[in-house]
């Protein structure tokens, strides 16, 4: 089973990397772009064919490691 975990920082939370490239996309002529936030996304397979045990294992993960809980939110995707 194929899951999708996308992280981003919380709202509030100063993204200096979203600014860097908001800044790099003004200084090329896109200055209709008003904010940029940056994250990352994580694809992982796995080994499960219930989908609310690979929920709940990818969940478990996501608290444990995969996302920083005081200052990232994340989501979470089941492809099949």
């Amino acid at each position: 089973m194929k899951v999708i975990v996308n992280v981003s920082l919380k709202a509030g939370v100063l993204d200096s990397q979203g600014k860097a490239v908001h800044h790099a996309l003004n200084s090329i002529h896109f200055e209709n772009v008003k904010d940029v936030r940056v994250g990352k996304q994580i694809v992982l397979n796995l080994e499960e064919s219930d989908e609310a045990k690979a929920k709940a294992d990818v969940t478990k993960m996501c608290e444990e490691l995969l996302a920083n809980t005081v200052i990232e939110d994340y989501t979470i995707e089941i492809v099949k």
